[in-house]
C-alpha cells in the first residue's frame, strides 16, 4: 500500500509513477461533438487540468446502446478514436496520466437515445424512478427489457472492445464504471436484479458480469494499469441494495485477488433522499488491499487527515477539479478556491468549462 501524509508525496500506481495524490474525478460534461465524438474544446479542458496526479474521463459509452445521456463521448468508432487521441496526447504533452473510465448505462437510457428507438436494457424489467435527459428535454424513464442469459457474453465483448480503442487512443489505464446506478451496478446490488440464473441471486451471481468484464479488460490491458469505481451506499438512479456492506465487501476482496492498479469508491451519498445505510469503507479498503482512491465531497484538510490515516492512497475531487483546472497548485499555495457554477455542469460551451480562471501568481 501506498500510505502518504500528504497530498502532493508520488505515489506508485501500477506502473506509473504519480507526481501527486489528487486524482480529478469523473465528471460527465455532455459537450461531446457530433457522433459523440470528443472535440477540440474537450482537447482544452483535460489539458488544463493535467497537473492532477491522475485524471480519470467522464464516463465514456462502450456501445451505441450504451448512451444515457446527450452529448457525451464514446470509445466505439474510429472517429471516437481520433478524438480521444488529441485529448491524451495534450494531457502527456504537461507530463499528465489519463484513464478512460468504460460505462453502459444499462436502464438509465431512453428509446430516443437507443438505436432503431428499441428499450434500454437491464438485469431486470424494474424501471427506475425519475426522468432521462434527452435531446428533447426530460422524460419519464422506461420499464427496460431484461437481458437475455445469452447476450451477457455479448456486453462483455462490448466493454473488451472498448478497452482496446481506449489502448488505442493512448490512455494510460482504464476505469471499468460498476456504480452509481448503472449498468454493472445494476447487476451488483439487489434492488435491480431479481435474476434468476447465474447472474442473479447471491452476492457471487450477482458480481458474475462485472468480474467478467474485469477479466476481459485485463486480456486488453494490464492488469496493473485498470481500475473499478463502486458506490456501495449510493442511492442514486433508484439503486438499493439489501446489505452494501456484504455485497460490496465481497465485491473488494474478490477485485483484490486481481492485483489490480486501484479501486475508486465513492464513499457518500449524491441523491436527496439517503437509505440510511452505512459501509465500512476502511473495511473495503483492507479487503481489496491494494492502491484505494477515496471519492465524496473532499476537501483538502479532510483528504489530508484521510491520507495520514492511511484510509486512502490517494483521493478524488470532482466540482472542486471543474472549477479550479490548477486545483494542485491552489492546494500547494492553500489560495482561495474558485466557486463551481451548478448552471453550466452540463452541455453549453466554453462558459462554465474552459473559461475558469487560473490562479494569478
Amino acid at each position: 500500500m501506498n500510505y502518504g501524509t500528504d497530498l502532493f508525496s508520488p505515489v506508485r500506481l501500477g506502473p506509473y509513477e504519480l507526481r501527486n495524490r489528487i486524482v480529478m474525478a469523473p465528471l460527465t460534461r455532455s459537450r461531446a461533438g457530433q457522433g459523440q465524438v470528443p472535440q477540440s474544446l474537450n482537447v482544452t479542458y483535460y489539458q488544463q487540468r493535467a497537473s492532477a496526479g491522475l485524471i480519470i474521463s467522464e464516463a465514456t459509452q462502450v456501445c451505441p446502446e450504451g448512451v444515457g445521456y446527450p452529448n457525451t463521448p464514446g470509445i466505439h468508432s474510429a472517429e471516437q478514436v481520433q478524438g480521444w487521441r488529441a485529448i491524451t496526447d495534450a494531457v502527456h504533452q504537461r507530463g499528465g496520466r489519463m484513464f478512460l473510465q468504460l460505462w453502459h448505462v444499462g436502464r438509465i437510457s431512453h428509446p430516443s437515445l437507443q438505436p432503431g428507438g428499441v428499450l434500454p436494457v437491464a438485469p431486470s424489467a424494474i424501471r427506475p424512478e425519475g426522468d432521462a435527459f434527452t435531446y428533447e428535454g426530460l422524460k419519464p424513464f422506461v420499464t427496460p427489457r431484461a437481458l437475455e442469459t445469452t447476450e451477457l457474453q455479448g456486453i462483455v465483448d462490448q466493454y473488451r472492445r472498448g478497452a482496446q480503442h481506449a489502448l488505442d487512443a493512448g490512455f494510460d489505464g482504464v476505469e471499468i464504471h460498476s456504480a452509481n446506478g448503472y449498468l454493472l451496478d445494476q447487476f451488483l446490488r439487489d434492488g435491480s436484479n431479481r435474476r434468476t440464473d447465474a447472474y442473479g441471486g447471491s452476492i457471487e451471481h450477482r458480481a458474475r458480469l462485472l468480474l467478467e468484464v474485469v477479466e476481459a479488460v485485463t486480456q486488453v490491458w494490464d492488469v496493473q494499469r485498470v481500475g473499478v469505481r463502486l458506490s456501495p451506499i449510493n442511492p442514486f438512479n433508484s439503486m438499493y441494495d439489501s446489505d452494501p456492506d456484504q455485497t460490496f465487501g465481497y465485491v473488494a476482496e474478490r477485485l483484490g485477488t486481481l492485483k489490480l492498479a486501484y479501486l475508486h469508491v465513492l464513499e457518500v451519498d449524491q441523491s436527496g433522499v439517503t437509505t440510511g445505510q452505512a459501509v465500512n469503507f476502511r473495511r473495503l479498503r483492507d479487503l481489496f488491499g491494494g492502491t484505494y482512491i477515496a471519492n465524496g465531497g473532499f476537501t483538502y484538510e479532510r483528504a489530508t487527515a484521510y491520507l495520514a490515516r492511511g484510509d486512502a492512497d490517494l483521493v478524488a475531487f470532482g466540482q472542486l477539479f471543474l472549477a479550479n483546472p490548477d486545483l494542485p497548485e491552489r492546494f500547494a499555495k492553500r489560495a482561495p478556491l474558485n466557486q463551481p457554477q451548478p448552471e453550466t455542469f452540463y452541455g453549453g460551451d466554453e462558459k462554465g468549462y474552459t473559461d475558469y480562471p487560473y490562479l494569478v501568481s
